[in-house]
């Protein structure tokens, strides 16, 4: 039994050869993430747009303190740190500034919102009342739907939801990115291991 256990592991052990999947496949999809939302934060430079308003706006937005430095460094820690990511380029650097706004969105935009992104009241796990509240909108939209439209075509792709807010798809890349963090950038397909392997000390 312990020779067959034994036998088992070796063969585990043995994907250790293709581990740098992990981290190419989380930087892959981490990447386009903050492309985008960085490029939306540098659309609101534009004398149209408002995002360095709702940077430092206390009462429809996020009151933050020298709201136009803030969505710069936001937007280009994103833009810079997605395109890293896509390179495997500076990837533990990079994830620091990256992981710093993913807290501020955190705790200034989502918390009040509970965990879910999508509101479900029987899965909270808290500040359940804003899940219960966006469910009660939901359902009141949905009469609405019924009476005044055709509601079955409507949902024939899928049901109605309401996007809650909350900290749950934040939480989830800080997590993504505190592993690469820790493991890097993943051997052969990044940047990082070239570059380490080129003129890092090796002992």
């Amino acid at each position: 039994m312990l020779r067959m256990l034994n036998r088992l592991q070796d063969w585990l052990d043995q994907t250790r050869s293709v581990d740098f999947i992990a981290p190419l496949l989380l930087r892959l999809y981490l990447a386009p993430i903050f492309l985008i939302a960085g490029s939306n934060k540098l659309d609101g430079f534009m004398p149209d747009a408002n995002t360095v308003s709702w940077f430092g706006n206390p009462d429809w937005g996020l009151g933050l303190p020298l709201p136009w430095l803030m969505t710069f460094l936001a937007a280009y820690s994103e833009v810079l740190g997605g395109a890293a990511l896509l390179l495997g380029l500076a990837v533990r650097w990079f994830s620091i500034p990256l992981m710093v706004t993913m807290l501020v969105a955190i705790f200034s935009v989502h918390l009040k919102n509970g965990w879910q992104a999508i509101a479900d009241p029987t899965m909270c796990l808290f500040n359940c009342e804003a899940a219960q509240a966006a469910v009660t909108r939901l359902d009141k939209a949905k009469d609405i739907l019924r009476e005044h439209g055709n509601y079955n075509w409507l949902t024939e792709q899928g049901n109605f939801v309401v996007l809650n807010n909350g900290i749950e798809f934040a939480a989830t890349y800080f997590i993504m990115l505190l592993a690469l963090f820790f493991i890097g950038a993943g051997r052969y397909l990044s940047l990082d291991y070239w570059i380490a392997r080129a003129w890092r000390y090796h002992d």
